[in-house]
């Protein structure tokens, strides 16, 4: 039997590969992580201190461009409807390696979901039933997000500043094109240089985009007054300057790391 962890760099993933490890031992057991390129230097380092705790090197793939690299060659901006960058960049390449390496073995594939998504769980076996996939952190004892960064810290866990800024995930250096509107306006607070990184790579696609005759669609939507228009990064910022305040829950979410 193979186990195959998809390893996101994230405290639940880490846990996740914990029990399957006190389960089955560490023999047949593969940490897989999909490099996005654009990770924050944490996340590198949890990397390298999980090895060492868990005692299996990582197996990383990584497809080679960064997610605004692959939205001007698809002509096309990710957003919480599509996010092109989690398809080519991470579920494309777990898709492939787990095809490559497991699919014809006798194998599982294991996923860092918590006991709050057995409802992603449940979609994932119906999509694909030709594998057998588990989420070991949706069993008993089931943990909330909280204790699972408490036992990890019992462990010696570096430190992760996405967690401490208050980010929900430890992906994409705190950026993602499923967050919402609260998650940008958090970021341009904590971490305003990333923000204007993105901003500036919105505006450059956008402008590329026009000169190749792309119609041009931002990552975030404005719906005020009951239609939905183009939200750039810069005008959110502008917004944000100007004093206007925004629904405080419109956090959004990451589904990356899963399985096509």
């Amino acid at each position: 039997m193979k186990h195959i962890v998809n390893f996101s760099g994230g405290a639940c993933a880490f846990w996740a590969a914990h029990r399957v490890i006190e389960r089955f031992g560490k023999a047949d057991v593969t940490l897989l992580f999909a490099d996005v390129l654009i990770e924050d230097e944490d996340l590198y380092a949890f990397n390298c201190w999980a090895e060492k705790i868990l005692g299996v090197p990582i197996t990383r793939v990584c497809e080679g461009r960064t997610p605004w690299q692959v939205f001007r060659d698809e002509g096309f901006i990710g957003n919480s409807m599509a996010a092109i960058c989690s398809m080519r960049l991470k579920r494309e390449p777990l898709d492939l390696w787990h095809r490559q390496n497991a699919l014809e073995m006798d194998s599982t594939i294991y996923l860092g979901f918590d006991y709050t998504e057995w409802n992603r769980l449940k979609d994932l076996r119906a999509k694909r039933p030709e594998w057998k996939i588990e989420a070991p952190m949706t069993e008993p004892p089931l943990w909330d997000k909280c204790k699972i960064v408490d036992e990890c810290s019992k462990l010696g866990f570096p430190k992760q500043k996405l967690y401490e800024l208050g980010f929900p995930h430890n992906n994409c250096g705190g950026r993602c094109v499923t967050a919402g509107i609260s998650h940008w306006v958090h970021l341009l607070k904590v971490l305003p240089d990333r923000y204007r990184e993105w901003e500036e790579e919105e505006q450059i696609t956008m402008a590329d985009f026009e000169t190749r005759g792309i119609e041009v669609k931002t990552m975030l939507k404005d719906r005020r007054g009951g239609t939905t228009k183009n939200l750039s990064l810069k005008d959110l910022r502008l917004r944000v300057e100007a004093g206007e305040t925004f629904n405080r829950h419109d956090w959004g979410g990451c589904g990356c790391s899963t399985l096509n």
